[in-house]
């Protein structure tokens, strides 16, 4: 079980058993004994849990470098310009759309 939901019962139980010893009659004295050390164990478990919370706390998840996107150099879109200018002249001999990769209608 996990210490926080641990933590959230024995709080409960801890809450129950103090209603049940204030509602207890005063005449009942071995059984108010028995809820008190009961009681006290309860408190003594929960200690017990947030001392392993405590000791047991992680370090925050490193962040990530902000990662600077990539930009194209000049002389990278240069090159893509000169080789998408031979891709279209080429189509253009093959009588084809460099685009839609259809044929190129004939005019007058």
């Amino acid at each position: 079980m996990k210490a926080k939901k641990a933590l959230k019962r024995l709080n409960k139980v801890e809450a129950l058993l103090s209603n049940v010893i204030e509602q207890c009659p005063a005449s009942a004295r071995g059984l108010r004994e028995l809820l008190e050390s009961a009681t006290s164990s309860v408190v003594r478990a929960k200690e017990a849990v947030s001392a392993r919370v405590a000791k047991a706390t992680r370090k925050p998840p490193a962040r990530a470098e902000a990662s600077t996107r990539g930009r194209l150099s000049t002389a990278g879109r240069r090159r893509i310009s000169v080789a998408a200018k031979k891709r279209w002249a080429e189509a253009r001999r093959k009588g084809i759309n460099a685009v839609t990769g259809r044929r190129l209608s004939k005019t007058a």
